[in-house]
């Protein structure tokens, strides 16, 4: 009697998971069936090269010697160019710079800016290595989704920086900020 009373209680149990099962996997917005993958909008590395290309020639024009990095929405490099003059440093911090700008999702100018008037978000900086609060890095914004930065680093000032970064983003007919 007992081992019949097993049995069935193991038939009931193995029915009960079985439609378990079938329910999680009929329904895809319930449970494991959920497969769904997500989609991001990515930059292009023919709109990166260009944007950095249109703001290395920005900074040419005014004689400055600079560095231009672009990311992707990860921080990883796109492009790097280097112009001719520029500095060892300002390939790091152009990089830095274009990370900064694509992992906070806003222009590194008004970061510093904001640091100055709230500074207990001085920790900003210390997030991680990688990170730059200095002016010249903005987000790169396609399709109403933050796809990068681009990050310059050489010119007398971080305003002149912003200048050739932002003339790098408008070359692709990108924005700086989400709606």
């Amino acid at each position: 009697m007992q081992s019949q009373m097993k049995t069935r209680r193991w038939c009931c149990t193995g029915w009960m998971l079985a439609a378990g099962w079938m329910c999680i996997v009929s329904f895809p917005g319930m449970g494991w069936g959920n497969t769904a993958l997500q989609k991001e909008a990515v930059l292009p590395l023919s709109l990166a090269q260009k944007a950095a290309n249109a703001a290395l020639a920005k900074c040419e024009e005014g004689g400055y010697r600079v560095s231009v990095a672009v990311v992707d929405r990860g921080g990883n490099v796109k492009v790097l160019l280097r112009g001719d003059g520029a500095g060892p440093h300002t390939q790091d911090s152009s990089v830095r710079k274009a990370y900064t700008a694509s992992s906070i999702r806003r222009s590194t100018q008004e970061l510093a800016e904001l640091l100055t008037k709230v500074p207990h978000l001085q920790a900003l900086r210390d997030m991680n290595e990688r990170i730059l609060i200095l002016g010249g890095g903005l987000p790169v914004v396609l399709e109403h989704e933050v796809v990068g930065g681009i990050g310059v680093g050489g010119a007398p000032g971080t305003q002149f920086d912003e200048a050739c970064a932002l003339a790098g983003v408008a070359s692709i007919g990108a924005q700086t900020s989400t709606p």
